[in-house]
Protein backbone atom coordinates (compact mmCIF):
# COMPACT_ATOMS: atom_id res chain seq x y z
CA UNK A 1 0.00 0.00 0.00
CA UNK A 2 1.73 3.36 -0.96
CA UNK A 3 1.23 6.72 0.63
CA UNK A 4 -1.75 7.70 -1.75
CA UNK A 5 -4.16 4.72 -1.26
CA UNK A 6 -2.80 5.28 2.55
CA UNK A 7 -3.46 8.84 2.79
CA UNK A 8 -6.85 8.31 0.90
CA UNK A 9 -8.02 5.37 3.28
CA UNK A 10 -6.99 7.75 6.20
CA UNK A 11 -8.77 10.99 4.40
CA UNK A 12 -12.04 8.85 3.54
CA UNK A 13 -12.12 7.26 7.63
CA UNK A 14 -11.69 3.85 6.07
CA UNK A 15 -10.82 1.43 8.47
CA UNK A 16 -8.00 -1.32 7.89
CA UNK A 17 -8.79 -3.59 10.49
CA UNK A 18 -10.09 -6.69 10.12
CA UNK A 19 -10.06 -10.55 11.65
CA UNK A 20 -7.57 -12.68 11.53
CA UNK A 21 -8.11 -16.28 10.54
CA UNK A 22 -6.41 -19.52 12.20
CA UNK A 23 -4.20 -19.78 9.29
CA UNK A 24 -2.57 -15.94 10.41
CA UNK A 25 -3.04 -16.47 14.38
CA UNK A 26 -3.04 -18.99 17.04
CA UNK A 27 -6.76 -19.82 17.96
CA UNK A 28 -6.31 -19.59 21.45
CA UNK A 29 -5.14 -16.15 21.68
CA UNK A 30 -8.57 -14.21 22.88
CA UNK A 31 -7.64 -11.01 20.26
CA UNK A 32 -8.51 -11.90 16.57
CA UNK A 33 -7.96 -8.29 15.09
CA UNK A 34 -5.34 -6.63 13.33
CA UNK A 35 -4.29 -4.17 11.05
CA UNK A 36 -2.60 -5.92 8.33
CA UNK A 37 -0.92 -4.00 5.42
CA UNK A 38 -3.24 -3.99 2.08
CA UNK A 39 -1.74 -5.57 -0.59
CA UNK A 40 1.86 -6.28 -1.24
CA UNK A 41 4.96 -4.51 -0.10
CA UNK A 42 7.19 -4.01 -3.37
CA UNK A 43 10.74 -3.26 -1.92
CA UNK A 44 11.97 -3.49 -6.09
CA UNK A 45 13.64 -5.67 -8.01
CA UNK A 46 15.66 -7.61 -5.50
CA UNK A 47 16.89 -10.96 -5.37
CA UNK A 48 14.54 -13.69 -4.38
CA UNK A 49 17.46 -15.45 -2.41
CA UNK A 50 17.73 -12.16 -0.38
CA UNK A 51 13.84 -11.74 0.37
CA UNK A 52 13.60 -14.89 1.68
CA UNK A 53 16.23 -14.07 4.12
CA UNK A 54 14.97 -10.57 5.29
CA UNK A 55 12.74 -10.30 8.06
CA UNK A 56 8.69 -8.49 6.97
CA UNK A 57 10.07 -5.55 8.48
CA UNK A 58 13.42 -5.53 6.19
CA UNK A 59 10.96 -5.95 3.22
CA UNK A 60 8.40 -2.61 4.25
CA UNK A 61 11.14 -0.33 5.23
CA UNK A 62 12.60 -1.00 1.92
CA UNK A 63 9.16 -0.78 0.04
CA UNK A 64 8.88 2.17 1.93
CA UNK A 65 12.20 3.59 0.72
CA UNK A 66 11.62 3.21 -2.50
CA UNK A 67 8.87 5.08 -2.63
CA UNK A 68 9.76 8.14 -1.11
CA UNK A 69 13.22 8.32 -2.80
CA UNK A 70 11.46 8.16 -6.01
CA UNK A 71 9.34 10.97 -5.29
CA UNK A 72 12.11 12.95 -4.35
CA UNK A 73 13.89 12.28 -7.47
CA UNK A 74 16.78 10.40 -5.62
CA UNK A 75 15.96 6.60 -7.26
CA UNK A 76 18.48 4.75 -9.11
CA UNK A 77 21.31 5.70 -7.00
CA UNK A 78 20.49 8.96 -5.94
CA UNK A 79 22.22 10.06 -9.53
CA UNK A 80 23.33 14.18 -9.24
CA UNK A 81 24.10 13.60 -5.65
CA UNK A 82 26.98 12.75 -3.45
CA UNK A 83 26.12 9.37 -2.06
CA UNK A 84 28.60 10.61 1.11
CA UNK A 85 26.16 13.32 2.20
CA UNK A 86 22.76 11.16 2.25
CA UNK A 87 22.14 9.23 5.25
CA UNK A 88 19.45 7.13 6.55
CA UNK A 89 18.05 7.03 9.96
CA UNK A 90 15.09 3.74 10.34
CA UNK A 91 13.21 3.46 13.64
CA UNK A 92 11.25 0.15 15.15
CA UNK A 93 10.22 -0.59 18.25
CA UNK A 94 11.34 -4.69 18.66
CA UNK A 95 12.87 -4.74 15.25
CA UNK A 96 13.33 -8.59 13.43
CA UNK A 97 10.95 -10.19 15.70
CA UNK A 98 9.63 -12.36 13.02
CA UNK A 99 13.30 -13.36 12.36
CA UNK A 100 13.69 -14.12 16.48
CA UNK A 101 10.98 -16.61 16.27
CA UNK A 102 10.93 -18.66 13.57
CA UNK A 103 14.30 -19.57 14.24
CA UNK A 104 14.11 -20.10 17.95
CA UNK A 105 11.35 -22.49 16.62
CA UNK A 106 13.80 -24.20 14.05
CA UNK A 107 16.13 -24.75 17.11
CA UNK A 108 13.92 -25.86 19.13
CA UNK A 109 12.32 -28.58 16.87
CA UNK A 110 15.53 -29.55 14.64
CA UNK A 111 18.44 -28.35 16.48
CA UNK A 112 21.33 -25.40 16.25
CA UNK A 113 22.34 -26.64 12.82
CA UNK A 114 18.63 -25.55 11.70
CA UNK A 115 19.33 -21.83 12.53
CA UNK A 116 20.43 -19.44 9.66
CA UNK A 117 23.46 -18.62 9.11
CA UNK A 118 21.66 -14.63 8.69
CA UNK A 119 19.43 -14.89 11.64
CA UNK A 120 21.75 -12.55 13.68
CA UNK A 121 22.20 -9.69 11.15
CA UNK A 122 18.22 -10.10 9.90
CA UNK A 123 16.86 -9.60 13.63
CA UNK A 124 19.04 -6.40 14.43
CA UNK A 125 16.92 -3.27 14.97
CA UNK A 126 19.38 -1.13 12.23
CA UNK A 127 19.04 -3.98 9.39
CA UNK A 128 16.82 -1.78 7.62
CA UNK A 129 18.36 1.16 7.95
CA UNK A 130 22.38 -0.29 6.71
CA UNK A 131 19.76 -2.36 4.26
CA UNK A 132 18.37 0.72 2.63
CA UNK A 133 21.86 2.60 2.18
CA UNK A 134 22.95 -1.03 0.84
CA UNK A 135 20.28 -1.17 -1.87
CA UNK A 136 20.84 2.29 -2.72
CA UNK A 137 24.40 3.16 -2.14
CA UNK A 138 23.88 6.21 0.36
CA UNK A 139 26.98 5.79 2.38
CA UNK A 140 26.38 9.11 4.94
CA UNK A 141 25.19 9.05 8.40
CA UNK A 142 23.47 5.62 9.15
CA UNK A 143 21.24 5.14 12.53
CA UNK A 144 18.81 3.45 13.88
CA UNK A 145 16.28 4.66 17.12
CA UNK A 146 14.71 1.77 19.07
CA UNK A 147 12.31 4.18 21.09
CA UNK A 148 9.05 2.34 20.93
CA UNK A 149 5.72 4.32 19.43
CA UNK A 150 8.63 6.93 19.44
CA UNK A 151 10.82 5.53 17.40
CA UNK A 152 9.77 6.61 13.91
CA UNK A 153 9.06 10.07 14.93
CA UNK A 154 12.52 10.46 16.56
CA UNK A 155 14.32 8.97 13.42
CA UNK A 156 13.00 11.89 11.56
CA UNK A 157 13.40 14.75 14.32
CA UNK A 158 17.16 12.89 15.08
CA UNK A 159 17.39 13.18 11.37
CA UNK A 160 16.82 17.35 11.12
CA UNK A 161 19.50 17.47 14.11
CA UNK A 162 22.12 15.58 11.16
CA UNK A 163 21.10 18.21 8.70
CA UNK A 164 21.23 21.27 11.06
CA UNK A 165 24.81 20.42 11.76
CA UNK A 166 25.82 19.81 8.76
CA UNK A 167 26.62 16.16 8.76
CA UNK A 168 24.36 15.22 5.50
CA UNK A 169 22.57 17.08 3.11
CA UNK A 170 20.02 14.44 2.79
CA UNK A 171 18.60 12.18 5.22
CA UNK A 172 16.33 9.32 4.52
CA UNK A 173 14.13 9.17 7.77
CA UNK A 174 11.16 7.11 8.88
CA UNK A 175 9.87 3.70 11.01
CA UNK A 176 9.41 0.13 9.84
CA UNK A 177 7.72 -2.11 12.12
CA UNK A 178 6.25 -6.22 11.87
CA UNK A 179 4.60 -7.58 14.61
CA UNK A 180 1.38 -9.47 13.72
CA UNK A 181 2.64 -12.54 15.03
CA UNK A 182 1.24 -14.78 17.89
CA UNK A 183 4.04 -14.12 20.43
CA UNK A 184 3.46 -10.72 19.95
CA UNK A 185 -0.53 -10.60 20.21
CA UNK A 186 -0.61 -13.05 22.89
CA UNK A 187 1.85 -10.66 24.71
CA UNK A 188 -0.17 -7.61 24.11
CA UNK A 189 -3.45 -8.78 24.67
CA UNK A 190 -2.25 -10.28 28.13
CA UNK A 191 -1.21 -6.59 28.89
CA UNK A 192 -4.90 -5.77 28.42
CA UNK A 193 -3.85 -3.22 25.86
CA UNK A 194 -5.72 -4.58 22.84
CA UNK A 195 -9.51 -3.89 21.88
CA UNK A 196 -11.66 -7.22 22.09
CA UNK A 197 -13.74 -6.10 19.60
CA UNK A 198 -13.84 -9.20 17.33
CA UNK A 199 -17.47 -9.05 16.10
CA UNK A 200 -16.62 -5.52 14.61
CA UNK A 201 -13.17 -5.78 13.67
CA UNK A 202 -13.41 -1.94 11.58
CA UNK A 203 -15.07 -0.22 14.72
CA UNK A 204 -12.38 -1.56 17.26
CA UNK A 205 -9.50 1.09 16.89
CA UNK A 206 -11.93 4.18 18.41
CA UNK A 207 -9.18 7.06 19.84
CA UNK A 208 -10.66 9.46 22.01
CA UNK A 209 -14.23 8.03 22.19
CA UNK A 210 -16.28 6.85 25.42
CA UNK A 211 -16.58 3.11 24.12
CA UNK A 212 -13.30 3.04 23.53
CA UNK A 213 -11.05 -1.04 25.25
CA UNK A 214 -8.11 -0.65 23.87
CA UNK A 215 -5.67 -0.08 20.51
CA UNK A 216 -5.88 -2.71 17.53
CA UNK A 217 -2.14 -3.84 16.15
CA UNK A 218 -0.99 -2.81 12.47
CA UNK A 219 1.94 -3.53 10.30
CA UNK A 220 3.77 -0.91 7.75
CA UNK A 221 6.48 1.46 6.91
CA UNK A 222 6.57 5.16 6.23
CA UNK A 223 9.64 7.16 5.13
CA UNK A 224 10.26 10.64 4.74
CA UNK A 225 13.17 12.42 2.64
CA UNK A 226 14.49 15.32 4.27
CA UNK A 227 17.09 17.72 2.59
CA UNK A 228 18.80 20.69 3.88
CA UNK A 229 16.83 23.95 1.64
CA UNK A 230 19.93 24.82 -0.41
CA UNK A 231 20.61 21.24 -1.84
CA UNK A 232 16.94 20.70 -2.67
CA UNK A 233 16.92 24.07 -4.52
CA UNK A 234 20.27 23.55 -6.28
CA UNK A 235 18.75 20.13 -7.51
CA UNK A 236 15.08 22.14 -8.36
CA UNK A 237 13.81 18.83 -6.11
CA UNK A 238 9.82 19.54 -5.26
CA UNK A 239 9.07 20.51 -1.76
CA UNK A 240 6.18 19.34 -0.38
CA UNK A 241 6.47 20.44 3.33
CA UNK A 242 8.92 21.81 5.84
CA UNK A 243 10.14 20.83 8.96
CA UNK A 244 9.67 23.11 11.11
CA UNK A 245 10.45 21.66 14.42
CA UNK A 246 11.36 18.89 16.75
CA UNK A 247 10.83 17.94 20.36
CA UNK A 248 11.76 15.45 22.47
CA UNK A 249 11.12 14.40 26.26
CA UNK A 250 10.69 11.58 28.70
CA UNK A 251 7.88 11.35 31.33
CA UNK A 252 10.58 9.52 34.19
CA UNK A 253 7.60 8.09 35.57
CA UNK A 254 6.73 4.47 34.55
CA UNK A 255 7.79 1.88 31.81
CA UNK A 256 4.00 1.62 30.18
CA UNK A 257 1.53 3.91 31.72
CA UNK A 258 1.12 7.71 30.52
CA UNK A 259 2.08 10.14 33.19
CA UNK A 260 0.17 13.22 33.64
CA UNK A 261 1.70 14.86 36.19
CA UNK A 262 5.60 14.64 34.85
CA UNK A 263 4.28 16.97 31.89
CA UNK A 264 6.52 14.63 29.60
CA UNK A 265 3.88 14.84 26.64
CA UNK A 266 3.51 18.87 26.96
CA UNK A 267 7.31 19.20 26.98
CA UNK A 268 7.94 17.73 23.85
CA UNK A 269 5.51 19.50 21.97
CA UNK A 270 6.70 23.14 23.80
CA UNK A 271 10.14 22.21 22.84
CA UNK A 272 8.83 21.80 19.59
CA UNK A 273 7.48 24.89 18.89
CA UNK A 274 10.45 26.71 20.44
CA UNK A 275 12.33 24.82 17.86
CA UNK A 276 10.31 25.88 15.56
CA UNK A 277 10.39 29.68 17.26
CA UNK A 278 6.30 29.23 17.18
CA UNK A 279 3.86 30.17 19.83
CA UNK A 280 0.79 28.14 20.42
CA UNK A 281 -1.40 30.19 18.35
CA UNK A 282 0.66 28.74 14.96
CA UNK A 283 -0.31 25.46 15.11
CA UNK A 284 -3.60 24.72 12.53
CA UNK A 285 -3.68 20.96 12.77
CA UNK A 286 -2.41 18.69 15.39
CA UNK A 287 -1.98 15.00 14.18
CA UNK A 288 -2.89 13.21 17.71
CA UNK A 289 -0.86 10.07 18.88
CA UNK A 290 -4.23 8.97 20.42
CA UNK A 291 -4.00 5.34 20.26
CA UNK A 292 -7.70 4.29 21.85
CA UNK A 293 -6.42 3.41 25.12
CA UNK A 294 -8.79 4.76 27.72
CA UNK A 295 -5.76 6.11 29.66
CA UNK A 296 -3.39 7.82 27.11
CA UNK A 297 -6.12 9.61 24.93
CA UNK A 298 -6.97 11.27 28.28
CA UNK A 299 -3.34 12.12 29.16
CA UNK A 300 -2.80 13.33 25.62
CA UNK A 301 -5.90 15.27 25.68
CA UNK A 302 -4.96 16.94 28.52
CA UNK A 303 -1.62 17.84 27.72
CA UNK A 304 -2.69 19.90 24.44
CA UNK A 305 -4.99 21.79 26.87
CA UNK A 306 -2.99 22.55 29.11
CA UNK A 307 0.09 23.99 26.58
CA UNK A 308 -2.64 25.29 23.45
CA UNK A 309 -5.02 26.49 26.42
CA UNK A 310 -8.19 29.11 24.40
CA UNK A 311 -6.75 28.05 21.25
CA UNK A 312 -7.98 24.42 21.58
CA UNK A 313 -11.21 25.88 20.55
CA UNK A 314 -9.73 26.36 17.22
CA UNK A 315 -7.38 23.91 17.00
CA UNK A 316 -8.35 20.58 15.05
CA UNK A 317 -7.26 17.34 15.95
CA UNK A 318 -7.51 13.78 14.97
CA UNK A 319 -6.05 10.71 15.38
CA UNK A 320 -5.58 8.63 11.71
CA UNK A 321 -5.17 5.46 14.40
CA UNK A 322 -8.94 5.03 14.01
CA UNK A 323 -8.52 3.82 11.09
CA UNK A 324 -4.84 2.07 10.51
CA UNK A 325 -4.71 0.68 14.22
CA UNK A 326 -1.25 0.90 15.81
CA UNK A 327 1.91 1.02 13.83
CA UNK A 328 4.26 0.90 16.63
CA UNK A 329 7.97 1.97 15.83
CA UNK A 330 6.21 2.79 12.34
CA UNK A 331 3.35 5.07 13.44
CA UNK A 332 5.27 8.41 14.03
CA UNK A 333 6.39 8.20 10.37
CA UNK A 334 3.17 7.47 8.80
CA UNK A 335 1.16 9.97 10.47
CA UNK A 336 4.19 12.74 9.77
CA UNK A 337 3.51 11.87 6.28
CA UNK A 338 -0.56 12.42 6.21
CA UNK A 339 -0.17 15.63 8.16
CA UNK A 340 2.57 16.44 5.22
CA UNK A 341 -0.56 15.62 2.98
CA UNK A 342 -3.26 17.90 5.19
CA UNK A 343 -1.21 20.29 4.70
CA UNK A 344 -0.82 19.49 0.80
CA UNK A 345 -4.28 19.32 0.59
CA UNK A 346 -5.93 21.48 3.00
CA UNK A 347 -7.87 18.39 4.13
CA UNK A 348 -7.63 17.42 7.40
CA UNK A 349 -8.26 13.87 7.51
CA UNK A 350 -11.00 12.47 10.73
CA UNK A 351 -10.48 10.11 13.50
CA UNK A 352 -12.36 6.78 12.05
CA UNK A 353 -15.06 5.78 14.68
CA UNK A 354 -15.21 8.72 17.08
CA UNK A 355 -19.03 8.61 18.16
CA UNK A 356 -19.32 9.72 21.29
CA UNK A 357 -16.26 11.59 22.31
CA UNK A 358 -14.95 10.95 25.87
CA UNK A 359 -15.32 13.98 27.91
CA UNK A 360 -12.27 14.05 29.50
CA UNK A 361 -10.91 13.87 25.69
CA UNK A 362 -12.62 17.55 25.29
CA UNK A 363 -11.04 18.90 22.11
CA UNK A 364 -12.26 19.84 18.50
CA UNK A 365 -11.99 16.81 17.02
CA UNK A 366 -12.64 16.52 13.10
CA UNK A 367 -15.32 13.58 12.98
CA UNK A 368 -17.48 11.65 10.44
CA UNK A 369 -15.58 12.98 7.41
CA UNK A 370 -12.67 15.42 6.21
CA UNK A 371 -12.68 18.59 6.80
CA UNK A 372 -11.46 21.08 4.63
CA UNK A 373 -8.99 23.26 6.06
CA UNK A 374 -5.81 25.90 4.85
CA UNK A 375 -4.00 24.83 7.45
CA UNK A 376 -0.40 26.39 7.63
CA UNK A 377 1.11 24.50 10.35
CA UNK A 378 0.60 20.74 11.19
CA UNK A 379 2.13 19.03 14.38
CA UNK A 380 2.49 14.94 15.18
CA UNK A 381 2.84 13.55 18.01
CA UNK A 382 4.28 10.34 19.38
CA UNK A 383 4.47 9.16 22.67
CA UNK A 384 5.62 5.52 23.66
CA UNK A 385 6.81 2.47 26.22
CA UNK A 386 9.87 3.93 28.68
CA UNK A 387 7.71 7.07 28.96
CA UNK A 388 9.22 8.34 25.57
CA UNK A 389 7.78 11.25 23.85
CA UNK A 390 8.31 13.21 20.44
CA UNK A 391 6.58 15.89 18.47
CA UNK A 392 6.88 17.34 14.84
CA UNK A 393 6.20 20.66 13.54
CA UNK A 394 5.72 20.92 9.36
CA UNK A 395 4.86 23.57 7.89
CA UNK A 396 3.10 24.39 4.47
CA UNK A 397 5.82 24.70 1.52
CA UNK A 398 6.37 28.07 -0.21
CA UNK A 399 4.93 29.52 3.48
Amino acid sequence: MDLPSTWQAARDGRSGVRCLDESQLDPRIPVRIAAPLAGEADPGALPAKDLRRYDRAIVLALAAAREALAEAGLGAGAQGCDPDRIGVAIGTGVGGIGTTIENHRQFMERGPRRVSPFFIPMTLANSPSGLIAIHHGLRGPNLCHVTACAAGAHAIGESLRVLQRGDADVMVAGGAEAVLLDLVMAGFSNMQALSRRNDDPERASRPFDVARDGFVLGEGAGVLVLERGEHARARGAAVHARLLGYGASADAAHLAAPDIESGGARRAMSAALADAGLAPGDVDYLNAHATSTPAGDVVEAQSIRALFGAHCQDLPVSSTKGAMGHLLGAAGAVEAALSVKALQTATLPPTCNLEHPDPECDLDHVVGSARPAEARVAMSNSFGFGGVNAALLFGRAGD
